[in-house]
């Protein structure tokens, strides 16, 4: 790759892997972006971040970032060594190698941060780039951080009057202390209950339990990634999702089709193996509800979004009950994005193809400023 910007190319910096359990998932979906991105429009540079936290120059190649035989791809980490400048007059990446005089690899013009999880979609990423001054695909500080938190996600979502699963939160400790009272609590939502952990995603970590005698084994598997656990009564449903999209002004917000997802097989829920291993999952798009329910969604979807103060782009995921009933689930604010994950696909049915949509968020972040806005 070119170490000096291109004369009049926009700099776009493709940050993927990270540190949460989602690395391989965020390498999946920035190989899919590296390979549409217009080379003639912008020059990309490839920034993996491995397991452990380390900044890396990658190659970027879109066949080894891609699940291979049931392979989960991850971050090169024999790249050099790269940092993000924390001084909004440079914006600059400089390498960093041991024993090296730093050296610095020129202005970024944008981040787009495909990382998903803990470390890099729940504001801590969004803080770095507001420090050094530079532009970045998606939600600011605050909604990132609020999303990846469904506790507070939730608690937003109920303050602007919309509907959630009746829940309850299990915090750090609390489990050691009283697992008898916490078992109490859970009882009163009713079983079948979902255990997960409150701040993560791709349905990492979640149980569905049946009973109290499943309860311990849950709570336990769900705090392997976050000490903070969330509890969601069972509810019978069909699961609804749309995207949002910010206009260009960044003014307007844009709604998509409405999908319903379907898994098949011998999975209980839309799981980490039925997403993305096992092939278990068939999307109806658009789903096949009444106008008048799609219109529906579609208008709570736009709530969703303005109530977390989200920006550029989000996926809203429903629960459509068989009253006809809505629930919100949550708000996504860096969705999967490989061509055949929702997100892409609900905007290619409503006519924004998969190049389109990865420039239309491109050119959002080019004409958004950072700090107070």
């Amino acid at each position: 790759m070119n170490e000096q910007p291109t004369p009049g190319k926009p700099r776009v910096a493709v940050v993927f892997g990270g540190r949460s359990p989602e690395h391989a998932v965020s390498c999946v979906t920035a190989g899919s972006v590296l390979a549409v991105i217009d080379r003639e429009r912008y020059e990309v540079i490839p920034i993996g971040i491995s397991r452990d936290g380390k900044w890396v120059l990658e190659s970027g190649l879109p066949n080894r970032l891609a699940i291979t035989d049931g392979r989960l791809p991850a971050v090169d980490e024999s790249g050099a060594a790269v940092v993000l400048a924390g001084d909004p007059t440079a914006r600059q990446l400089v390498t960093a190698e041991p024993g090296e005089v730093p050296r610095a690899l020129g202005e970024v013009d944008v981040v787009f941060p495909l990382l998903h999880g803990a470390y890099g979609e729940d504001g801590t990423l969004q803080g770095l780039l507001e420090l050094a001054g530079v532009t970045y695909v998606g939600s600011g500080v605050l909604s990132s951080a609020v999303a990846m938190d469904k506790e507070y996600m939730k608690k937003l979502f109920v303050a602007a009057g919309l509907p959630v699963v009746e829940h309850i939160v299990v915090r750090a400790g609390e489990w050691e202390r009283d697992k008898a009272g916490v078992a109490d609590r859970v009882s009163r939502l009713g079983y079948p209950v979902f255990v997960k952990p409150a701040r993560a995603g791709s349905s990492i970590g979640i149980s569905k339990v049946q009973g109290p005698e499943e309860l311990s084994a849950a709570v336990e598997a769900a705090r392997e990634w976050d000490p903070k656990i969330l509890v969601e009564a069972g509810v019978v449903a069909r699961e609804l999702e749309c995207g949002v999209l910010q206009s260009l002004t960044g003014e307007a917000r844009e709604v998509s089709v409405v999908a319903e997802i379907k898994v098949r097989g011998d999975h209980e829920f839309y799981d980490f193996d039925a997403k993305y291993l096992d092939e278990a999952t068939e999307y109806d798009v658009p789903a096949q509800v009444p106008p008048e329910t799609a219109e529906r969604v579609r208008g709570m979807a736009a709530a969703a979004f303005e109530a977390l103060g989200c920006e550029g782009l989000a996926r809203v995921d429903f629960f459509l009950r068989e009253d006809g009933s809505l629930l919100l689930n949550e708000v996504n604010t860096m969705p999967g994005f490989t061509p055949t994950s929702m997100f892409p696909v609900v905007w290619r049915e409503s006519g924004l193809p998969y190049p389109a949509l990865v420039e239309r968020l491109i050119q959002l972040a080019l004409h958004r400023p950072t700090g107070l806005r």
